[in-house]
């Protein structure tokens, strides 16, 4: 698994199948998966997936993301979507969905990325709406967490460390530098966050890196070089090294398969 501790605007959506021993964090609740997960977390929750005692090499995960205010309160507030503002509201914990609905669900989240336009909103929305009506889902943690929040319930000192990562990722980053955040020295830190995260320091930042990127790959038509550079890279052959190896593709057929644009190198 690729998916280090982080947080965001969005809500976000993650199936994942065949990844069975990794370790799921969201707010302060964390468990081990089996082979198949659908889990939807709300706006600035903290959360992820971690290696753990995964071992698979097949692997599928996908990543739905829509802004918050997609669907505005009074929107929501209509009897029609009730059942999606009660999904919405309860994943301010994290929301995971039984094995049931995710056998039934799972076919059309794959083939979501299959549709374009007003098409592909609505399959959204109609996902949605059978999400919220389906049985046993379970909310993962105790409270509505928030990144800041976070702090007092896990590790404050790995919380520090991704959230300095995160807000820093496009300036050089040292080891020292996160270490100091942490209050912690250099060879302490290193073992500390490989035994909490399964990560290296440097793995680490470097996922949060290309996930940026990949963001702005979709988000923007800024051109490669100008995302390389302002996600931290110092160099954009190396960029397309390392987010191939990542994404198994490079940014331009990243960006490509995503939005079908021209792209600008």
């Amino acid at each position: 698994m690729n998916f280090p501790l982080h947080f965001h605007e969005e809500y976000e959506l993650n199936l994942i199948l065949n990844a069975s021993g990794t370790r799921r964090v969201v707010g302060n609740h964390e468990a081990v998966i089996n082979d198949c997960e659908l889990v939807l977390v709300g706006p600035n929750v903290i959360h992820g997936w971690l290696p753990h005692q995964c071992l698979s090499d097949e692997i599928t995960e996908v990543t739905i993301q829509w802004h918050k205010d997609l669907l505005d309160e009074k929107f929501l507030m209509r009897n029609q979507l009730n059942y999606i503002k009660r999904l919405f509201d309860s994943s301010a914990r994290g929301i995971s969905f039984s094995r049931e609905t995710i056998l039934a669900m799972s076919s059309r989240i794959l083939s979501l990325d299959k549709l374009r336009g007003f098409d592909s909103v609505m399959e959204l929305f109609s996902i949605l709406h059978d999400l919220s009506v389906s049985r046993n889902m379970v909310t993962l943690s105790d409270s509505a967490i928030t990144h800041e929040q976070s702090l007092n319930f896990r590790s404050r000192r790995i919380e520090m460390a991704f959230e300095y990562m995160n807000q820093n990722y496009f300036n050089p980053i040292s080891l020292q530098d996160v270490a100091g955040i942490a209050s912690m020295n250099e060879v302490s830190f290193s073992r500390f966050i490989r035994k909490r995260t399964g990560y290296t320091f440097i793995e680490s930042l470097t996922d949060i890196r290309i996930s940026h990127a990949a963001r702005l790959l979709i988000d923007t038509t800024n051109s490669i070089a100008e995302i390389s550079y302002s996600c931290g890279f110092q160099n954009l052959s190396n960029f397309n090294r390392v987010f191939r190896k990542k994404k198994n593709c490079t940014p331009k057929e990243f960006r490509e398969n995503f939005l079908g644009v021209r792209v600008f190198v």
